[in-house]
């Protein structure tokens, strides 16, 4: 039977444990039988093995959100799952700067990568959180940070007193045994999103982190919603408050990527805003980065690029024009088909097709499985090798326009 995370974290904070975890390169799964063997036929326990191997894994993973800071810190997995990726907590970090504030309550603190990003900047932090074990994990992560302090508590229950600033980012995850699972509704938060309101309204400087899934009549009044994608993936909207809210903008999509980050905003509530003409699939089709979509700036996007939606309820966007946005993916429009299984079918036998790339926005159609029916002598499934070498590549956006169902072949630019 395998250890609590507790249990596991208990050993690496021994001498024997942190210096084994420290000796030990990344983490490579099928390397991972033969080093367990190897330690312990060097003499360590089985448990202290165990949670070594855990950590490396975990650490390994955590590189992608915290670089090579992650060979130093420790993660619980439902931890590490929550945690604010550094580029991103940087930013959260330099709004409170800007602001002006100097000592700020981290609330739900969990491993600690949005403290560490405000110690950074010499803003004093109170770090507090309610599960021991992460409470154990941020106080390693935050040694470097003198600025700083963990207090394992609920954040519910500590008194703040100098602190003009407030940072939540409420657990939304149950653990047990079998792994986590979500939690939706903001009520059912730890803290809940009704505390974070409560603190917003005593004046102080407030930021919430959210899952980026949250409806838009769930966002509190008063606050601006800053939803972030990093490389594509919409990770968090944050909720500001008070004095790190910025005047005039309501809502905004940050988008941070290879080439740097942008950003669109508005200053219109989640029912207004332009509203963008509808026309034919043509010229130039552009995919809107998510974070653009959850805010709900898909119209005003189309009206940046002088284009058009195909549907007044699908986030595709068409141009007669092709214009260099880091909001949206770009694609030439080669041919505009009607869905029908048999017709595409002959298509990609006609053109020679082996590879497929299929997308898709307002259908039920499953791409793997409509991928199989059209390329049926796959053995990968059209995504390369095997019998699709030497042959073309295409790309299918299957969406709808009022009624109709359509396969657009276009050309990724």
């Amino acid at each position: 039977m395998s250890e609590a995370p507790q249990d596991q974290i208990a050993h690496l904070l021994t001498e024997e444990g942190w210096e084994l975890l420290a000796s030990l390169g990344p983490y490579r799964e099928d390397q991972s039988f033969a080093l367990n063997s190897s330690l312990r036929k060097a003499g360590h326990s089985p448990e202290l093995v165990s949670a070594v191997l855990t950590q490396s894994r975990l650490r390994t993973k955590a590189e992608a959100k915290f670089g090579e800071f992650a060979r130093q810190m420790l993660f619980t997995q439902a931890g590490l799952e929550q945690a604010t990726r550094l580029t991103v907590a940087a930013r959260h970090a330099q709004r409170f700067a800007e602001a002006g504030v100097r000592h700020v309550a981290d609330l739900g603190c969990g491993l600690g990568a949005d403290s560490m990003a405000l110690a950074s900047l010499d803003i004093a932090v109170t770090a507090v959180e309610v599960d021991e074990t992460t409470a154990a994990c941020a106080t390693i992560n935050l040694i470097p940070f003198p600025h700083a302090t963990v207090v394992h508590s609920d954040a519910t229950s500590v008194p703040l007193g100098d602190e003009d600033g407030v940072w939540l980012d409420p657990a939304r995850r149950t653990t047990s045994t079998s792994g986590t699972t979500r939690i939706w509704d903001p009520e059912a938060f730890s803290p809940p999103l009704s505390f974070a309101e409560s603190l917003a309204a005593s004046g102080r400087a407030v930021g919430v982190k959210m899952g980026p899934g949250m409806p838009h009549d769930s966002v509190p009044q008063g606050c601006e919603a800053q939803w972030v994608s990093v490389g594509g993936d919409v990770t968090e909207v944050a909720l500001w408050f008070n004095a790190v809210a910025r005047p005039g903008i309501r809502r905004a999509a940050l988008v941070i990527g290879p080439q740097g980050a942008a950003e669109l905003t508005s200053k219109e509530g989640f029912d207004a805003g332009p509203v963008p003409p509808v026309g034919p699939v043509e010229g130039y089709l552009y995919e809107p980065d998510g974070a653009v979509i959850r805010a709900g700036l898909v119209a005003d996007l189309a009206l940046q690029l002088g284009g058009h939606l195909v549907d007044e309820h699908i986030a595709y966007i068409c141009a007669p024009n092709l214009a260099d946005t880091p909001f949206a993916r770009a694609y030439k429009v080669r041919e505009v088909m009607p869905y029908n299984v048999k017709a595409l079918k002959a298509w990609v036998k006609q053109n020679g097709i082996g590879v497929l790339d299929i997308k898709k926005r307002g259908t039920s159609v499953t791409p793997e499985e409509l991928r199989k029916q059209l390329l049926p002598g796959s053995k990968s499934g059209g995504k390369s090798g095997g019998k699709s070498a030497g042959k073309k590549t295409a790309t299918l956006v299957l969406t709808r326009i009022g009624e109709e169902r359509v396969a657009v072949s276009v050309e990724p630019l």
